[in-house]
């Protein structure tokens, strides 16, 4: 199963992409961040995102998306603007006839790190280590691998309690 993590945002909107190989084993395709023109304006840059989205889509073929959802503690302009990108790419999912899965920042941090408390810079320690990645991604796109780890970890976990019953 090929999965495409999203951290959206409208500034930096971070996708990775994995691929479950076996039933402990999850191969590293691609991950990067769009960075629309920082000048430009919101329906804009939510354009050029959902045309970044829309490549990754066709050039990778994911069968499902993965989206890390909203968070407390953001003031409300940062959640509106966070939920105009979160709605951008569930349009493009759904365009797409994909199935979306979304995760709390916490859940996706307790997958990968075994903290849901953990720092960004674990994440990406841990990104890293799961995807034998030479370097360190940026954190945009550590943080969407991660959530695409977080749904095959889960996945996994429950494709094994459906076998055990």
């Amino acid at each position: 199963m090929r999965i495409l993590g999203i951290d959206p945002g409208t500034r930096y909107c971070g996708y990775g992409v994995v691929e479950v190989v076996g039933p402990r084993a999850v191969r590293y395709l691609e991950c990067g961040v769009l960075e629309p023109l920082r000048s430009a304006s919101l329906a804009a840059r939510l354009a050029e995102i959902a045309d970044g989205i829309r490549e990754v889509l066709a050039e990778l073929q994911p069968q499902v998306v993965a989206v890390e959802g909203v968070f407390h503690g953001v003031n409300a302009r940062s959640a509106l603007q966070l939920g105009h990108a979160r709605g951008v790419a569930l349009a493009m999912a759904g365009a797409a006839g994909l199935t979306v899965f979304e995760y709390s920042p916490s859940t996706v941090k307790r997958a990968v790190t075994g903290s849901g408390a953990a720092t960004k810079t674990q994440v990406q320690t841990m990104v890293r280590t799961l995807c034998a990645l030479k370097s360190v991604p940026r954190v945009d796109a550590s943080d969407a691998l991660a959530v695409a780890l977080c749904h095959a970890m889960r996945n996994r976990a429950s494709n094994l309690r459906t076998k055990a019953r």
